[in-house]
């Protein structure tokens, strides 16, 4: 997600996660009927890494020939709205508001410049048919990442205040995007059911010599239904990002793949409301490249049946 021109100082890495907070495909939603919800995502990427191994800044002697990351706070925003038309067909849009404060040394330089971005990033637009088995419990999505996202953020303080940020830290890739995705969910048992969810992400244009890097997401999940109000849950996620393209692109330094443990818990409020709290642990990271990466991921959200 790195792109670098000369004079333009750029830093990123895989940046968000794989959580599946998507309770419509997860069998939560099978009747007809509209459900908006609200997620908090905050991740503080401050750990930087090469390869599987973490690297310390302080091991660099300034100023130096590659850009050294120092940190990326995350407070994303997910809005979302799902309306199922029927127990087979549905419809989800997820639009998010993102926060991002960032610090790096660029190349060259010998003091932290710094970034501070606040405004929306890209709308998702995700079809869903789970009519493949009579219980509604097989299907398919499909849909289109579209660019709403901005692209033209600058640094704001240090050497490189007034230059454009990379493209992988711009709050949208610029890109009209393909999703396609699969999954699965049943019973266990009288209190244990489960989820599988696999969904790719293939950039369907380039935009200003720039194109990211395709990517899939896998998750697995657990939650035990034997409470009234509370269900715990376990999700395993899986996230695999090939290197970004074109001349903006850092292609050293992009791509990556990562595994997530993420315990979390759902909560029944009242008929209609519902909460739920996830952390992610990272399990395993290898990353192409200089890259930063969180070492805890958290989530919270709410989502209102009308």
């Amino acid at each position: 997600m790195l792109g670098i021109i000369p004079g333009m100082a750029g830093a990123c890495s895989t940046c968000g996660c794989s959580l599946n907070s998507d309770w419509a495909s997860q069998g939560y939603a099978t009747t007809s009927g509209l459900h908006l919800s609200l997620r908090q995502d905050y991740f503080n990427q401050s750990q930087l890494r090469n390869g599987t191994d973490s690297v310390s800044p302080g091991s660099f002697s300034y100023p130096t020939d590659k850009e050294v990351q120092r940190e990326t706070i995350n407070r994303n925003t997910l809005l979302g709205a799902d309306y199922n038309f029927s127990r087979y067909w549905g419809l989800s849009l997820q639009l998010p508001y993102m926060d991002r404060y960032h610090q790096t040394i660029a190349e060259g330089d010998t003091a932290i410049s710094t970034s501070d971005t606040r405004s929306i990033g890209d709308l998702r637009v995700v079809a869903r048919y789970q009519g493949l088995s009579p219980d509604a419990g097989f299907g398919l999505q499909f849909g289109i990442k579209l660019p709403t996202g901005s692209f033209g953020q600058s640094f704001v303080a240090g050497p490189q205040a007034g230059e454009l940020l990379d493209r992988g830290l711009q709050l949208g890739t610029g890109t009209t995007d393909a999703l396609l995705g699969v999954y699965k969910f049943g019973n266990l048992g009288e209190s244990l059911s489960y989820f599988a969810q696999a969904m790719a992400q293939v950039a369907l244009d380039a935009r200003d010599r720039f194109r990211p890097g395709n990517s899939v997401n896998v998750n697995l999940g657990l939650r035990y239904m034997g409470m009234a109000r509370v269900t715990p849950q376990l999700q395993l996620n899986l996230h695999s990002e090939r290197r970004e393209s074109g001349a903006l692109a850092d292609r050293e330094n992009s791509g990556a793949t990562l595994g997530y443990l993420s315990p979390g818990v759902s909560v029944k409020l009242t008929r209609r409301l519902d909460a739920f709290a996830f952390v992610q642990f990272p399990v395993w990271e290898r990353v192409n490249g200089l890259q930063l990466e969180p070492r805890r991921l958290w989530s919270l959200g709410v989502q209102y049946r009308l």
